[in-house]
């Protein structure tokens, strides 16, 4: 594993934790991180779109918010357990996050690729901690899964 695979398992570490905490809350198990261009931890978050009845209020939203205003993001890294859906795909190509690291898009395809056309540098690491957590949450709560992807 080179240096970049072995700093992005070491950021997932944080959003794994995120989404596990959304979970124990009643939420919906996607964790997030903002990352400096330097490594520093600008922000963490989960999805908390149950907990705040707030439609909008996925890990990368509260991972980006809970980051603060920042004067560029320019080589700063999102850090998600699953691949991003369009909304937070757009938030990404918005302010110019330069990488995505994804845990995982085998549950979910969100629009990692999009991303990845338009200059994005995304790092996709199949993590199977991810993909179970997802799996397992599909599984036991469907109706709450289909309602936060649209369907």
């Amino acid at each position: 594993m080179d240096q970049a695979q072995a700093q992005a398992r070491a950021w997932l570490v944080t959003a794994v934790e995120e989404a596990r905490t959304g979970l124990e809350e009643g939420g919906i198990p996607i964790g997030a991180a903002l990352y400096g261009a330097d490594g520093t931890l600008l922000g963490r978050g989960h999805n908390r779109r149950v907990q705040d009845g707030d439609p909008s209020m996925h890990a990368e939203t509260a991972a980006f918010r809970n980051a603060g205003r920042q004067r560029t993001y320019k080589g700063t890294t999102m850090v998600t357990t699953l691949s991003p859906c369009w909304y937070c795909s757009g938030l990404v190509r918005q302010f110019g996050i330069s990488r995505v690291v994804v845990g995982e898009a085998e549950t979910f395809h969100g629009g990692h690729d999009w991303l990845a056309q338009h200059g994005v540098e995304i790092v996709l690491l199949d993590d199977p901690e991810c993909t179970a957590l997802m799996r397992d949450f599909i599984k036991d709560r469907p109706e709450l899964w289909n309602e936060d992807i649209g369907e």
